[in-house]
């Protein structure tokens, strides 16, 4: 009776755990409402950055504040180059995403991971969800400054 119970149990889990729904929705405390998969905007992400003014060339001195806030609360987890640690490398990552889409994700991972299919197929690869780091808005851009400074901006 126990191995019988333990199965079923073990079952009802995988069930729950492996279950997809069509839409996933997701709320966020700063806009009206709930936003649904079919209306998340992939280049900017989900969050109230909506447009990040990055200059041509590099801010040295917010890169250098970058920096420690990575060394600080980033690289136990992410590696500069492209190979993945604990979350993926940072080669590129300036590069592949929109500095809005960045922002987002840096401040508030959550609603993305929840609605991202990239980075839903990035946790299905490292298998740990990004944690809330809470950075201000401020070390946020320092952060995507440093991350453009490491793909080469000048």
């Amino acid at each position: 009776m126990k191995k019988l119970l333990s199965i079923i149990l073990v079952a009802a889990l995988l069930y729950a755990c492996g279950r997809k729904d069509e839409q996933q929705t997701t709320s966020d405390p700063g806009s009206a409402g709930s936003l649904t998969t079919s209306e998340y905007d992939p280049k900017r992400g989900q969050g109230k950055f909506e447009n990040v003014e990055v200059s041509t060339t590099l801010d040295v001195a917010m890169a250098k504040d970058g920096k420690l806030v990575y060394e600080l609360k980033c690289a136990s987890c992410h590696k500069l180059t492209e190979e993945k640690l604990v979350g993926p490398g940072w080669a590129g990552v300036s590069k592949k995403h929109a500095p809005e889409w960045l922002m987002n994700f840096i401040t508030d991972p959550d609603p993305m991971i929840d609605l991202d299919p990239e980075l839903q197929s990035q946790l299905e690869m490292c298998l740990v969800r990004m944690p809330n780091q809470n950075l201000s808005d401020d070390d946020a851009r320092a952060t995507l400054e440093f991350m453009r400074e490491n793909d080469g901006i000048k």
